[in-house]
């Protein structure tokens, strides 16, 4: 870069970097993975359906279950 450009506060163009198919799909399985897990911890984690026993995991999620509209109470 010349000293024109310095002084003049122009910046080299950016460029993008494509990201490969093959790069991108195993970190969509896992993000896909990690928000049924979250999405079935506040939805249904509670009642017949439970995993874990007790109430925590329903105190823990209480207010995330109203702000996604499944009932509770």
């Amino acid at each position: 870069m010349t000293d024109a450009a310095y002084s003049t506060g122009a910046l080299p163009a950016i460029e993008p970097v494509s990201i490969p198919l093959k790069a991108l799909l195993p970190w969509a399985i896992f993000a896909g993975l990690v928000f049924v897990l979250a999405i079935y911890f506040v939805g249904v984690e509670e009642g017949a359906l439970s995993l874990i026993s007790g109430t925590s995991v329903h105190e823990f999620v209480h207010d995330g279950r109203h702000l996604l509209g499944f009932p509770c109470h």
